[in-house]
């Protein structure tokens, strides 16, 4: 065991270790940032850097999906336009992508790749707060803060390396544990700081572009009442919840940092307030896909409908049903159970009950049947997952395998809800004809608001099967309690 003597000369040792390395290597770079003027440590040029957002960009498009509305995408691009000349790298091509994906976000890459998914920009209201998502990630870019992550962690990673080559003490767990939770501090502290600097940043390059730069605050409220409605989401499903970006423990209203930080953006604004251009925005979004899209296919209630794959199935009322990219997952009230069901090819001429034993290395199956699934063949039992009873079902259909597998958070719950399991593998079924209509995408409809209109109203008949009333209200800017107005465009959902 290494005592604290020992580990305070590691310690000391370890700056020293990591500037000596990278001088030995020939890989030390202090390189002027862009925004600051100041001397930043990092290990990778610009060149490497744009070759970073490059190679990675057919990833993000591969796993996402490029959202498939060339209009849309031509003006989301305008708006990075106006916004990346005013920057302080003004000399990078931007490209802004659209992103076929419900979930709520936006990101940056290093050498000037952003990206908004159609999910977040469902939620906003203006075409400053467009802009000012966009002039947020062009902050991460124009500081470097990719970069300078990445330069730390390889730095940390690199220390260690050459220091156990030249000093042997450093070869065991605990210097290595050190050296860990040195590049996780380096890496945590960026966090914070790293956010209110792009959103500085952001707010400064609306400004100079000529929209209101206060608009950046608005999207942080919006931001923070997804947060807030989402964890609540959340603790009915009895499962953690993070925010888009790691938001804030408190209201931003209240965040006298980041108000500071915005207030920045006064001194380019000229004294005059910026546009906004509200109608200009939703009449560019109205139409959007709302929700999941129809290759993802559709949830509706606790059922779920896939056209291009021609199956449906059902979930047990009242469980959260989630659609990921490659799994369909269920949540039961309180997060006590959980199903999960994802799609295999079947490639060799195995039974179901062959295909769970071989394909999904399943040996100890026990209390095994067959299935026949509305005219399809499949096969269930149970078996021990991490100590506790689970249930696995696979179901054939055409040359694909559907695979269910169910557990529980505590194994004293699994006979009260085997019974949901097997309904819900029971329930898998041929898309029918009557059936197709529910499996079309969701859609955003721009609408000039009437006095016979509410939002219980609009939630009674809405798509949105999950907690309609909060969702509309987040949609208008209206989150927790506030009502329609007669007169304004609002959006609602076909």
């Amino acid at each position: 065991m290494i005592v604290k003597d020992t580990y305070r000369s590691i310690l000391r040792s370890l700056c020293s270790l990591l500037v000596g390395a990278l001088l030995l290597l020939g890989l030390s770079g202090c390189a002027t940032n862009p925004v600051t003027g100041d001397s930043d440590f990092v290990m990778l040029s610009e060149d490497s850097e744009i070759a970073m957002g490059r190679t990675n960009h057919p990833k993000i498009i591969a796993q996402f999906g490029r959202y498939d509305n060339e209009s849309l995408q031509r003006y989301v691009q305008s708006i990075g336009d106006k916004l990346a000349v005013v920057s302080h790298r003004e000399n990078l091509v931007y490209r802004f992508t659209v992103l076929d994906s419900p979930v709520i976000n936006a990101f940056a890459l290093p050498g000037g790749y952003i990206y908004i998914t159609r999910g977040l920009m469902a939620y906003l209201n203006s075409e400053a707060e467009l802009a000012a998502v966009l002039g947020h990630e062009i902050g991460h870019v124009t500081a470097r803060h990719g970069v300078r992550q990445q330069s730390a962690a390889q730095a940390t990673n690199l220390g260690y390396i050459v220091g156990s080559i030249l000093f042997p003490e450093l070869r065991g767990a605990g210097a290595k544990n050190v050296f860990n939770m040195m590049g996780g501090a380096l890496l945590s502290g960026y966090g914070r700081e790293h956010e209110l600097q792009s959103d500085g940043l952001g707010a400064e390059y609306l400004a100079r572009a000529g929209y209101d730069h206060k608009a950046m605050m608005d999207v942080i409220r919006v931001l923070k009442n997804q947060e807030i409605f989402a964890a609540a989401q959340a603790k009915k499903q009895g499962r953690e919840v993070q925010g888009y970006h790691g938001l804030f423990a408190s209201h931003p209203d209240n965040d006298t940092r980041l108000k500071e930080v915005l207030a920045a953006g006064d001194k380019y604004s000229g004294g005059q307030r910026g546009v906004r251009k509200a109608a200009e925005y939703l009449n560019n979004i109205d139409g959007m896909t709302f929700g999941d899209s129809e290759e993802q296919g559709i949830r509706s209630g606790q059922h779920f409908y896939h056209l291009s794959m021609g199956f449906s199935l059902s979930f047990p009322n009242g469980w959260q049903i989630n659609n990921n990219p490659r799994t369909l997952q269920a949540i039961s009230v309180g997060g006590k159970a959980f199903i999960e069901m994802a799609v295999d090819d079947v490639n060799r001429k195995l039974s179901p009950r062959e295909f769970i034993k071989q394909r999904l290395k399943i040996k100890d199956l026990r209390s095994g049947r067959d299935l026949n699934v509305n005219g399809l063949k499949g096969y269930t039992g149970l078996f021990d997952a991490k100590g506790k009873p689970a249930r696995i079902a696979v179901i054939y259909k055409d040359t694909q395998a559907f695979i269910f597998f169910a557990t529980v958070k505590d194994k004293q719950y699994f006979n009260q809800f085997d019974k949901d399991f097997i309904n819900t593998v029971i329930s898998f079924h041929h898309l029918r004809d009557d059936e197709k209509h529910l499996a079309k995408a969701k859609r955003i409809e721009v609408v000039t608001v009437t006095k016979q209109d509410s939002y219980a109203k609009w939630a009674a008949k809405s798509r949105i099967t999950n907690s309609p009333k909060s969702q509309l209200r987040l949609l208008n800017g209206d989150y927790p309690q506030g009502e329609l107005e007669p007169g304004t465009q609002a959006k609602r959902v076909k």
